[in-house]
């Protein structure tokens, strides 16, 4: 179910910073981690659980998120969407960006740098959706207040769940989605080579993460 406004609102939410903020705090923990290793030893029966987990995560957040853009894909700010993944909470991409920032910390084996990554991102995006409520709640009024109301504002509720019979989605938003998805999934393959590379030696190990 959508709901379109016919009342002039505020401005949108300008995003750009947080992408910023986002990108460079990926690419700093990337750094880090490639010149440390997991405090659990690399092929051991523990590393390797933590590490399925953490790829397992990473998977829930790529296909959450292309689950959350087939309803809002194209509609986003223009209409208040509230079925699927939006009716379980307002913010289902930003949970599942934070789930996949904590699954890749796993996937490196450290539970501290999960837990580190998980909440740097909880943290943006808890900042970011605040920002976003306060447009459409000028937007959609009572009717954003009511789905406000009732509707998480991260943490999915799956007793709250609604559907639509049919609905149409944007290719183009679904596409870029995908596109982005991959960049978590080709983090694997990325990390086990950073692991090959630390146990031939060619990599230099400054600190231990536990």
């Amino acid at each position: 179910m959508a709901y379109t406004s016919l009342k002039s609102a505020p401005k949108a939410f300008d995003q750009h910073k947080r992408l910023i903020v986002v990108q460079v705090a990926a690419v700093l923990a990337l750094v880090l981690l490639l010149f440390s290793k997991p405090a659990l030893a690399e092929g051991s029966d523990g590393h390797e659980i933590v590490e399925t987990i953490g790829f397992a995560m990473v998977l829930i957040c790529f296909l959450g998120r292309l689950w959350s853009i087939l309803f809002v894909g194209g509609r986003k700010n223009d209409e208040l969407i509230v079925s699927g993944p939006f009716s379980m909470t307002r913010n289902p991409l930003y949970f599942f960006s934070t789930v996949g920032a904590a699954g890749i910390g796993l996937m490196f084996g450290s539970v501290l740098a999960a837990a580190m990554l998980g909440l740097a991102s909880f943290l943006v995006f808890r900042f970011t959706a605040r920002k976003e409520a306060e447009y459409l709640a000028g937007k959609f009024g009572a009717v954003y207040a009511a789905y406000a109301e009732r509707t998480p504002s991260f943490w999915p509720n799956p007793l709250l769940y609604r559907d639509e019979a049919q609905w149409l989605f944007s290719t183009s938003a679904l596409r870029n989605t995908f596109r982005d998805g991959l960049y978590f999934l080709a983090l694997f393959p990325i990390i086990e080579a950073v692991e090959y590379f630390r146990l031939s030696g060619d990599l230099p190990t400054l600190f231990t993460v536990y």
